[in-house]
């Protein structure tokens, strides 16, 4: 069994913001398959899934991002899930609009969704997909920066990076870690540039 988490915060006020990019992850995957996270529990929405002939959980956690880890660590001690079948979909503004990278282990690079899990959880061995949202010029406008919503000239990147990043999701459950990073770390493409390899 694998955890699949999408990080963001609740509520319709965040609902397309930059800092939500794991919340529409989640909301793609269930999409593709009909379902819909309606259960309540762990601080969440969750709901369990049959994806690639595997039992997983897709949790969208409704604590707001800086107490991600509550949830989640609810959710792993419930179904007795180890670190390293721990899935979190998060937003990285180390990375551009446009880019993904998926890695394991580590620490939260100021990611204070990551760091609560982090601490909650007791490792960092979990895997992260970490999908580009940019980073502002200026350090003092990065909360605004995450909480903002995405402008129109990116929106058909992003759409797309939301696709992508389903399908690593996808590839990570059926072949593994490592053939994930291979398929798809290896692709850097600006999309906000229109694309390319």
């Amino acid at each position: 069994m694998l955890l699949v988490v999408g990080l963001g915060n609740p509520g319709k006020k965040y609902s397309l913001s930059r800092h939500n990019i794991g919340f529409m992850v989640i909301d793609e995957i269930a999409k593709r398959r009909e379902i819909v996270l309606k259960k309540k529990g762990f601080n969440s929405l969750y709901c369990e899934a049959i994806i690639d002939h595997k039992k997983i959980i897709l949790l969208k956690p409704q604590t707001f991002m800086n107490e991600s880890g509550r949830a989640v660590n609810g959710a792993v001690n419930f179904y007795k899930i180890s670190t390293n079948q721990v899935i979190v979909v998060q937003d990285e503004i180390d990375l551009p609009t446009g880019i993904m990278q998926i890695r394991a282990g580590g620490g939260s690079a100021g990611h204070k969704g990551i760091r609560s899990i982090i601490r909650c959880l007791g490792e960092s061995d979990f895997i992260r997909i970490r999908v580009g949202i940019g980073k502002p010029s200026q350090k003092p406008q990065v909360i605004n920066h995450v909480l903002s919503e995405f402008g129109s000239d990116e929106r058909e990147a992003i759409k797309f990076m939301i696709e992508r990043a389903a399908d690593a999701v996808s590839e990570t459950i059926l072949y593994g870690l490592e053939k994930a990073m291979n398929k798809f770390n290896r692709k850097t493409a600006d999309l906000s540039l229109g694309g390319g390899t």
